[in-house]
């Protein structure tokens, strides 16, 4: 990445301090006719207020199905990846692909961390915590952050994840289908208000970005 094209990055956050919050407000605003919402767009007030209505109608379904089921269907790295796909919907890491590979990644990495110190079926216990474990989160959060770098899909809410399992909060494999269903029905709901809003969120890999030059490539 050239020294210009670092620049101009910076100065597209700076003049961006809301993400991809205004875009959302704004189309779905002039969808429903909301000419006086469409005016105040960019108000903070307002970008806040539509935060607190969507973060709570996704989680919200979640919790419900998880109250209906006694299923753990909300779990925490769930709010760190609701926030990506609304505030950095167009951002890479808010892709359909990043979300779903990063999450199952920490999931398989986890799980393997769990098995090689034989952990699968120990509790958590994060007042007392053993050797074992040590060796588990230590592996589940390398193997979790190194192969999303190599195969292209970050998803940051995944590091919690991979830690969530090789913590034993969830270790069972139904508690981890489980897992990954409510993460594709998050997905879902990005997807449904982000189209609604009239962005072209991605179906599946995120839009192919600007090549920087070969630094970009490394």
């Amino acid at each position: 990445m050239t020294a210009d094209s670092q620049r101009e990055r910076v100065r597209d956050t700076a003049n961006r301090p809301f993400g991809d919050l205004p875009a959302q407000v704004h189309g779905l605003s002039l969808r429903f006719g909301l000419t006086r919402l469409q005016a105040r767009h960019n108000s903070r007030a307002i970008l806040g207020a539509y935060v607190l209505l969507t973060s709570a109608i996704s989680i919200g379904i979640l919790s419900s199905l998880a109250a209906l089921t006694d299923q753990p269907f909300v779990f925490p790295s769930l709010g760190p990846t609701a926030f990506l796909l609304f505030y950095a919907a167009m951002g890479t890491q808010s892709a359909p692909r990043n979300v779903f590979c990063g999450h199952l990644l920490g999931v398989l990495a986890g799980y393997l961390a769990l098995v090689l110190f034989g952990l699968t079926g120990v509790g958590p216990n994060l007042e007392d915590v053993t050797w074992p474990r040590v060796g588990a989160v230590t592996v589940a959060l390398c193997l979790t952050l190194s192969l999303m770098v190599w195969l292209k899909v970050p998803h940051a809410p995944a590091g919690a994840t991979t830690l969530i399992v090789a913590l034993g909060l969830m270790r069972t494999p139904g508690q981890l289908f489980v897992l990954m269903v409510a993460v594709v029905l998050m997905i879902l709901q990005g997807l449904a208000i982000n189209r609604l809003a009239g962005l072209p969120y991605p179906l599946w890999a995120p839009q192919p970005t600007p090549d920087h030059g070969p630094a970009s490539n490394h």
